[in-house]
């Protein structure tokens, strides 16, 4: 979560160029479209720092990228160690694959619905839930930068259908985005309907990611943690299920035609 000298340095160096610019935390605020209580939260720390606040920081402040260079470090401090290698991994992919048998993937999911599943980690402060989200975010970012990977996601329908009294609203705005990315032409969102019954995905979710210089790496999750699969065996593995599970998936128009459906009641 957010802790150590990144973070701090941060927060330091925004209060730092926007005294030395002769800004008020309102004055700042106003410039870079936040409330004057938010730049306050931010430098106090009782605010996660987040990739949009600082791309505006280092818009008004005229910095050259820092603020977003220094947070892609922050991000490694507070993240578990044996995410950060599959993490570099994914930031030079050319090629990702995701399969999710349950949840939206993490780098399609919206704010909103990333708050509400690391929540359910009673043993989360929450500021250490939002510094997670806020990371969760920003691997978006590959998504949409000059020359983003191709990115296919397979989902199980029942990732679709997690609709609650509680969580509806949630839920329908984070397939009303599911949408918006499907019809991105870099990525492309499969779902394996629940007629299919079982299938071999149904085992646990993955990542791959393929870069143009290292071939293939895999990422499992877990309960407690996370494993990495470069072994040219596990990798074997996981590219054979993942063709398993592609080709009981739905094709590209028609697993959108299923996600409005399962979303239009809700919208």
């Amino acid at each position: 979560m957010e802790r150590g000298s990144t973070s701090d340095l941060i927060r330091a160096q925004l209060r730092r160029l926007r005294t030395a610019a002769g800004l008020s935390q309102e004055e700042y605020g106003k410039r870079a479209h936040y409330a004057s209580s938010t730049v306050s939260a931010v430098e106090l720390g009782t605010r996660a720092l987040d990739l949009p606040y600082l791309r505006r920081g280092d818009e008004v402040l005229n910095t050259g990228g820092l603020f977003v260079s220094l947070f892609k470090l922050a991000l490694r401090d507070g993240e578990p160690t044996w995410f950060r290698s599959f993490r570099e991994a994914e930031e030079t992919a050319t090629q990702l694959r995701c399969f999710q048998p349950n949840l939206i993937p993490g780098l399609l999911q919206t704010e909103e619905y990333a708050r509400a599943i690391v929540r359910l980690d009673v043993s989360l402060s929450e500021a250490d839930v939002e510094q997670v989200v806020a990371n969760r975010l920003a691997r978006q970012a590959i998504l949409d930068q000059e020359r983003p990977p191709q990115f296919i996601a397979v989902l199980d329908e029942s990732a679709l259908h997690r609709f609650a009294e509680s969580c509806a609203g949630v839920m329908a705005g984070q397939l009303v985005h599911l949408l918006a990315c499907a019809r991105r032409p870099h990525i492309s969102v499969h779902i394996v309907p629940a007629s299919t019954g079982l299938h071999v995905g149904l085992a646990g979710p993955f990542t791959l990611a393929r870069s143009a210089e290292d071939g293939w790496v895999g990422f499992l999750d877990s309960q407690v943690g996370g494993d990495n699969v470069d072994s040219p065996e596990g990798v074997a593995t996981l590219l054979r299920v993942w063709e398993t599970v592609r080709a009981d998936a739905l094709p590209r128009q028609q697993s959108i035609d299923l996600i409005e459906r399962v979303v239009k009641p809700w919208t």
